[in-house]
């Protein structure tokens, strides 16, 4: 029988396939974002003391009452706005089960959907999969003028039509680094004014953001909140990306459609690793804290990298800091890293690989993305390679 596959441009992702040439070339890996150090102990030490308290079986399918508790209560002290515990924030497999429920719950066959290039990987498969015609609108690159790449809101109001039923916007960004300023929720407030359209916002850096910045959560703001989805993720937040435990907040009515999706995808999420984060999130240090631990890596990174043939960007929020290379080659953004990891023994992520066509010119600014979440000794000793070239 010969099977018609669903997906047929997608293969093995980028991460994948720079995370074989990192074990390959023995490489030190500042590619794929997650990292090599481990969570708090306090954190463990909860997950074992659940597990030996029976909390073994299935949870109720929408997630723990008291971590949903927990997380109501944090978006209310944070960004002031309330959502019900128990009918409009759910407990998922990881943001990326969240954002595959959203799409599959809400978007019906030749439905649009607005993407911000570059975007992350999960976006447009989610969309395909719903059966869904991704809209791809490419942020604007770095200049003198403007240190981040920032996204062109009068395009995308440009590009919506009585066939867009949803916008996907991400801030923190990621691979850019960029964050959303209130002159970003206000363009956004001008568009759901004047369409019918979703919006789900993937925030999963919201607590790991620099410089003094605030993060503008779209539920700080009404209008944007009663029409979005809005998700995050313990895995950013605690050093736990293996544990894949995200959660999404959402107006009633929109919640009630994505439980329908999630509770066939995953049903529930594993029960000591609620209960574990339900106690450990209590405490607001655990999050409110975790900015200046990365920005200080980021700026010993950042640091490092002045001292090379790099030249690094702004970078306001993620995990991640995108550098410049084109004082030392011409290449594509994929063949340099390439050549990188072969020849010097550092794995990065071509910045190219966040869009539609990695090959175009316009996905390619000679730029490459770093993941600065890594124990000290590794930022060291892959700067110490990078000063060579």
């Amino acid at each position: 029988m010969q099977l018609k596959s669903k997906l047929p441009e997608i293969g093995s992702t980028i991460f994948t396939t720079m995370s074989k040439m990192a074990v390959d070339y023995k490489a030190i890996n500042l590619g794929q974002g997650f990292p090599d150090f481990n969570a708090s102990p306090d954190l463990l030490n909860l997950v074992n003391q659940a597990m030996l308290e029976g909390y073994n079986q299935y949870p109720y399918m929408t997630g723990i009452a008291e971590l949903r508790h927990v997380i109501g209560s944090k978006v209310q002290s944070l960004y002031g706005h309330d959502y019900d515990p128990d009918t409009e924030i759910t407990i998922t497999s990881g943001a990326t089960e969240a954002i595959m429920s959203a799409v599959l719950a809400t978007v019906q066959t030749g439905d649009e959907v607005i993407v911000i290039e570059p975007c992350y990987d999960c976006y447009v498969p989610a969309i395909r999969l719903a059966g869904g015609i991704p809209l791809r609108v490419q942020m604007i690159a770095p200049s003198l003028e403007q240190p981040f790449f920032k996204v062109d809101w009068n395009q995308v109001a440009a590009i919506i039509t009585n066939k867009t039923r949803m916008l996907i916007v991400n801030s923190p960004h990621n691979p850019t680094g960029s964050t959303f300023t209130d002159e970003d929720l206000d363009a956004l407030e001008k568009i759901v004014s004047s369409h019918d359209i979703l919006i789900l916002s993937d925030e999963v850096y919201e607590h790991i953001i620099f410089d003094g910045i605030e993060h503008k959560s779209l539920a700080s703001r009404p209008l944007l909140a009663n029409r979005s989805f809005v998700i995050s993720s313990f895995g950013k937040t605690t050093h736990t990306t293996g544990w894949k435990v995200g959660y999404c907040c959402a107006p009633k009515d929109m919640t009630v459609e994505l439980r329908k999706v999630h509770q066939f995808v995953v049903f529930t999420v594993p029960s000591p690793f609620q209960y574990a984060l339900a106690k450990y999130t209590k405490d607001p240090k655990t999050y409110l804290e975790l900015s200046k631990f990365y920005e200080d890596k980021r700026d010993r990174l950042k640091k490092g990298l002045l001292q090379t043939r790099f030249k690094p960007l702004e970078t306001s929020g993620t995990f991640f800091l995108l550098a410049d290379y084109s004082q030392i080659s011409n290449q594509s953004e994929s063949n340099f890293s390439i050549w990188l990891a072969q020849h010097h023994g550092v794995v990065v992520i071509p910045v190219s690989a966040f869009y539609a066509d990695p090959t175009a010119v316009n996905a390619n600014h000679k730029v490459i993305r770093f993941c600065f979440a890594k124990k000290d000794s590794t930022l060291d000793d892959a700067l110490e390679r990078l000063m060579r070239i």
